[in-house]
């Protein structure tokens, strides 16, 4: 540890302390990997992933790729909860995709039965159903809706701090109000990050700050 209470080294240093640098430091350290600091600019969540929709839901991919990472993330939320004492403001209030005319219907019934063949339980509805499930909708114009009960939504800030307890628990050091200002190199290759407070020697730099 250096005189500024940065550690010296790390075999990883992850730059951005939102949900998604969160959630590559909680992963890495899952999988065994524990020398990891991860370094935020300011407070956790600060950045974007304060204001973010927060939807979480699983139907509406063509790709299998992507329906897998959908359903595994739907499964980690709803656990993490239980694994931190962290709550994620999980709730699966249902999703609803509308289709409004002849080929947007037509393409959602490709979507949904794609989606119905890699596990996903999505339904076709009636307007009236969607108006039962939403009576806010506005549904003279709508052919058809396709309904996933178990989505949801999630809270953005509150998954964030659940993935940051958790990757703390697993020994990932997260240190708040240093900037990043520079990635150090040698002859093309990584070999540490320059911060308002001092440097860090590292083999890897992952970068999650965003835009």
């Amino acid at each position: 540890m250096s005189s500024s209470g940065l550690p010296e080294s790390a075999r990883v240093v992850i730059v951005g302390g939102g949900i998604i640098g969160c959630s590559v430091a909680y992963h890495l350290a899952d999988m065994g990997c524990k020398d990891v600091v991860l370094l935020e600019q300011s407070q956790l969540t600060a950045g974007t992933t304060w204001h973010a929709a927060g939807l979480m839901t699983t139907y509406g991919s063509m790709s299998e790729t992507s329906l897998e990472m959908r359903k595994y993330s739907r499964q980690l939320y709803a656990g993490l909860e239980e694994e931190t004492g962290q709550a994620t403001g999980f709730q699966a209030v249902g999703f609803i995709e509308a289709a409004s005319d002849a080929d947007r219907l037509e393409e959602q019934r490709r979507v949904a039965a794609f989606n119905r063949l890699h596990g996903i339980d999505v339904v076709e509805i009636s307007p009236a159903e969607i108006s039962d499930l939403f009576p806010l909708a506005k549904v003279d114009d709508i052919l058809a809706g396709f309904y996933t009960a178990t989505d949801g939504r999630i809270n953005p800030v509150d998954v964030t701090m659940a993935l940051a307890k958790g990757a703390r628990l697993r020994g990932v050091k997260i240190i708040q109000n240093t900037p990043v200002t520079g990635v150090l190199s040698q002859r093309g290759t990584v070999t540490g990050v320059k911060t308002a407070r001092g440097d860090i020697k590292s083999e890897i730099v992952v970068n999650c700050a965003g835009m």
